[in-house]
């Protein structure tokens, strides 16, 4: 009931086109997963970077004795989401001139690092021009400022690394990779990554298109929950592409999203005007099965990038 309440609340306040992209469950699954693979060394570096994130303390209440570095890096993967919420952190935008800096634990939210939209056109609509700072250009900075050689501070290795967690994630949600546009949908925007495409769920809830793939791991968790759900049917049982994992570039993530996009986010029955669709069996199976396998992908990667950023 908790998650249920938490997720309606966040359907409610949340300004459209500000998504969170798989919700506590799916990010903290992931975190998880990646976690495990993590060598020693790769783990304490990992430790000892969050440690300077202001929220560390948090992060580790409660925490069951000699599992805190656990319980931090699964709880920092929700961090970007959870300053949204804070009274202390304000709202920029992508025209900024401070939109693409790495600020060590300022307090903009930077609502529009979540996602890298590349724009699309079933219907020949005019494309506008796409926005220089996404996921995708703030991932390549992050990874560029986290090894040990490099003249970054140690906080902004920290603030790199608890968005880099995150981001990871939100780059592997094939919503969070596209922007459709339409003769329904014409405007700077198109439909925010399915934001504004509404869908009737199998249980009968009408929401957005986009929210439906966030919430498909769940809605808000504990870390104790994430990783219970991970172990017990969860991210733990689903085993990535050895191939894939491989790839650690961003820009080659955002277009493997963007096509599962158009193949499965936007797959019938879903419209391209906001009249809400009524998801079939089809649809939600694969839609799960796809989710799925993202988000095991987004583990293997995750771990094997910071692999090469940590040692």
């Amino acid at each position: 009931m908790r998650a249920l309440t938490m997720a309606l609340t966040v359907a409610v306040l949340w300004p459209a086109g500000q998504a969170l992209a798989w919700w506590d469950e799916g990010h903290m699954q992931i975190a998880y997963v990646a976690y495990k693979k993590l060598t020693p060394a790769a783990r304490d570096r990992a430790d000892a970077l969050l440690k300077l994130n202001p929220d560390y303390a948090d992060w580790i209440a409660g925490a069951p004795p000699g599992q805190e570095k656990l319980y931090a890096f699964v709880h920092a993967a929700t961090w970007p989401d959870d300053i949204k919420m804070k009274p202390d952190y304000y709202d920029d935008q992508v025209t900024d001139s401070t939109a693409k800096q790495l600020v060590p634990y300022g307090h903009l939210k930077h609502a529009y690092w979540h996602y890298k939209d590349t724009l699309f056109s079933a219907d020949e609509t005019p494309l506008p021009r796409p926005d220089a700072v996404d996921a995708v250009s703030q991932l390549k900075l992050m990874i560029a400022k986290l090894p040990a050689n490099t003249d970054a501070s140690e906080p902004l290795r920290s603030y790199s690394l608890s968005w880099l967690i995150h981001l990871v994630g939100d780059l592997h949600q094939p919503l969070h990779a596209i922007a459709r546009y339409s003769a329904a949908l014409p405007d700077k925007g198109g439909d925010r990554g399915g934001n504004e495409v509404q869908v009737v769920a199998a249980n009968g809830e009408t929401l957005a298109l986009h929210a439906y793939w966030d919430g498909i791991f769940g809605g808000y968790s504990t870390v104790f929950g994430a990783i219970f759900d991970a172990d017990h049917g969860g991210l733990s049982s689903v085993t990535a592409d050895a191939g894939k994992a491989q790839i650690i570039d961003p820009a080659t993530w955002a277009q493997e999203s963007f096509e599962l996009a158009k193949t499965s986010a936007y797959a019938a029955p879903v419209r391209t005007d906001k009249q809400p669709a009524e998801l079939t069996r089809e649809y939600e199976t694969n839609a799960r099965e796809t989710a799925r396998k993202q988000a095991a992908l987004a583990a293997a990667r995750l771990a094997n990038l910071l692999e090469v950023l940590l040692r």
